[in-house]
């Protein structure tokens, strides 16, 4: 299969550029991923399509400030660092921009000069890995002084930096935002809870590799980027509880449904564990523990829109993207939402 069969047009007025004032009244469009019946909800209105028994299950990583900007020790030239992986003793892989300015060696000050960094070396894909130099905890200095790392497409300034935070968020780690969950509230939450619906929590720390551009012309031969995830004992029976009962698991976001497929066993089982994954699950893929999908809209021949064309069909995923062009819907992360089920 090419990547080309997953090309759509899409309006540039249509990206998303900031959330909506309250996160559960995006739009939703509810798929069966069977007939490809199409229904155009509010996202609040998600509850309707829940079961009592159903087990949703959401991602809890919580998005650093990752992105600095220094200036070069000496020159004073302008550096950009996107903080990517954390290694030891305060080492972190990082991309850099301009990478000339990167070489082994090169120090740089950011703020007052409360963080400093030097470059320690540069890696075969051309990110760097960097140590750095501070006093206190790290995550307060990178507070003070990181920015929000916004997708490419998100050209304009994002005010307050918790609407690119799902309400349940808590594990630090992503360089961005598992966005299928934005559209939760508190309250809506409750509301689920209330009706007797599960809740269980994974955490996948997403790399900016969810961005990356498939350049391959067969999907086969697209090298998926990894990324690390953990499932505790406590979540890890709330899942198969629901699954032991005939009831639904139902995963919000493609990230939470990489790591249930990447743990599930060949009965639908999970259990405690952590590490990296790089499944890729394009049409063809037999799903082993996921019911249902809550999800965005995503970008044209991305792995994401290969992911729920899996879970359905390629004809009927994107004649629903037809419909949603048509029907102006908003795109991306911060756009509007989808449930696919049958």
């Amino acid at each position: 299969m090419k990547v080309k069969d997953f090309y759509f047009d899409l309006p540039k007025e249509l990206i998303a550029q900031h959330p909506l004032e309250k996160r559960d009244e995006s739009r939703l469009m509810v798929l069966n991923k069977k007939s490809g019946e199409v229904e155009h909800k509010v996202f609040k209105d998600i509850i309707e399509y829940l079961n009592p028994g159903d087990c949703l299950v959401l991602n809890d990583t919580r998005v650093m400030p990752a992105r600095l900007y220094g200036a070069k020790e000496g020159s004073g030239g302008k550096m950009e660092f996107l903080l990517l992986n954390r290694h030891e003793d305060d080492i972190w892989e990082t991309l850099v921009k301009p990478g000339k300015r990167g070489k082994v060696g090169a120090k740089f000050v950011f703020g007052n000069g409360e963080l400093k960094a030097e470059v320690v070396e540069v890696l075969d894909n051309g990110n760097r890995k960097v140590k750095f130099y501070y006093d206190g905890i790290f995550e307060e200095v990178l507070d003070r002084l990181g920015e929000m790392p916004l997708p490419p497409y998100i050209e304009e300034k994002l005010e307050d930096r918790e609407r690119y935070q799902t309400v349940y968020s808590k594990e630090v780690g992503s360089a961005a935002a598992p966005t299928a969950g934005l559209h939760f509230t508190d309250e809506l939450l409750q509301a689920i809870k209330k009706k007797g619906i599960n809740i269980a929590f994974v955490t996948l720390h997403v790399g900016l590799g969810t961005f990356r551009p498939v350049k391959a012309e067969e999907i086969q031969d697209h090298e998926m980027h990894s990324e690390y995830y953990i499932l505790d004992k406590e979540n890890a029976e709330i899942i198969n509880n629901a699954k032991r009962s005939g009831k639904r698991v139902i995963a919000v976001g493609t990230t939470s449904n990489r790591t249930l497929e990447s743990i599930a066993n060949e009965e639908g089982q999970v259990k405690e564990q952590s590490g990296y994954t790089s499944i890729f699950i394009y049409p063809g893929y037999k799903f082993k523990i996921v019911d249902a999908i809550i999800t965005n809209f995503h970008l044209p021949e991305s792995t994401l829109i290969m992911l729920i064309s899996a879970f359905s069909t390629r004809e009927i995923v994107m004649n629903a993207y037809k419909i949603a062009v048509e029907n102006k819907y908003r795109f991306f992360s911060f756009g509007d939402a989808m449930f696919i089920h049958e």
